[in-house]
């Protein structure tokens, strides 16, 4: 398994999972403290009008297009889950379901007065993800790491999920302070001269950023775990926020590794024949160890406190 069948197999499938898992994880912190912590949920379904609009100005049915269209439609909907809840004054779920709903709705509209229906616009692909199929054909062994040429060959969702995973990390490197204040002291964060609207604004468009980019890749299933499971997972944990943070990169990317190992083997040594979805796999991983937290971790007797930055 470890020889050259691992490295074109399954090599970078891995990667690509654990860049998203950890991508999304890593804003999934502090949406979890805000208690915004089903924006992928909400993103999985406004993506849909995007994905229509894109086939319509193109004509194509592409991934570029449809991966521009789908990120416009996010960034659009983060807009809107903003307006609605500060303006109206409601609860952040409540801003949210209103949002993505009216949305999916819309896409649905669309896809079927526009004769967009009768093409194979890829929703379910999106949602499900492809995971298994992003192999490296150009591979001849750990070798080909050190081999420009083989390098290049590299499925290009790994380099943007790469991109992905490097932009959430250096957002919270270089925001750690202000975020940390407009999480849990708006406040206090606009009398010091920051601006938390906008920051906020900014978390839920990287958030969006890292579902709508993961799509392709890892599907919608994913997506929605790991922006909930593995922050939930370290909030049982721990009560320090950074430490926080890195415990759910941490758990998320054992939950990718062991989750697309199980999916693909997992069977096999059972004495079946098939393998079955890594995406749900992975999701099913990430809940297992929830369930471990919860009944086993070191918060699980204690009263419900804020974590300590």
């Amino acid at each position: 398994m470890m020889g050259t069948e691992f490295v074109q197999l399954s090599l970078s499938p891995i990667l690509i999972g654990i860049c998203a898992a950890v991508a999304c994880a890593l804003p999934g912190n502090f949406l979890l403290l805000r208690r915004q912590a089903l924006l992928g949920d909400a993103v999985s379904h406004v993506v849909l009008p995007g994905i229509v609009v894109g086939f319509l100005l193109t004509g194509t049915v592409s991934a570029g297009p449809m991966m521009l269209g789908a990120m416009a439609s996010a960034l659009l909907a983060v807009l809107l889950i903003e307006t609605v809840r500060r303006l109206g004054r409601v609860e952040p779920g409540a801003a949210m379901g209103t949002v993505f709903t009216s949305m999916f709705a819309a896409g649905v509209l669309l896809l079927e007065t526009t004769g967009a229906s009768g093409v194979h616009l890829d929703v379910e692909h999106a949602l499900m993800g492809n995971l298994e199929s992003l192999i490296w054909f150009d591979a001849t062994g750990w070798g080909s790491l050190l081999d420009p040429a083989a390098l290049a060959a590299l499925p290009p969702e790994l380099f943007r999920m790469a991109l992905a995973m490097t932009a959430a990390i250096l957002f919270l490197a270089v925001l750690r302070r202000p975020l940390v204040a407009s999480t849990f002291d708006e406040g206090f964060a606009r009398a010091t001269g920051q601006r938390p609207s906008l920051l906020s604004l900014g978390l839920v468009a990287l958030s969006a950023a890292s579902a709508v980019t993961a799509f392709q890749a890892v599907g919608a299933i994913i997506v929605i775990a790991m922006f909930v499971v593995p922050p939930a997972t370290a909030r049982l944990l721990t009560d320090r926020l950074w430490t926080q943070v890195g415990l759910s990169a941490v758990i998320a990317a054992l939950a990718a590794i062991l989750g697309y190992v199980l999916a693909g083997y997992g069977p096999l040594w059972l004495g079946g024949q098939h393998s079955v979805s890594a995406a749900g796999m992975i999701a099913v991983v990430s809940g297992l160890g929830l369930l471990l937290a919860a009944a086993f971790g070191p918060r699980r007797h204690r009263r419900e406190a804020l974590p300590e930055a």
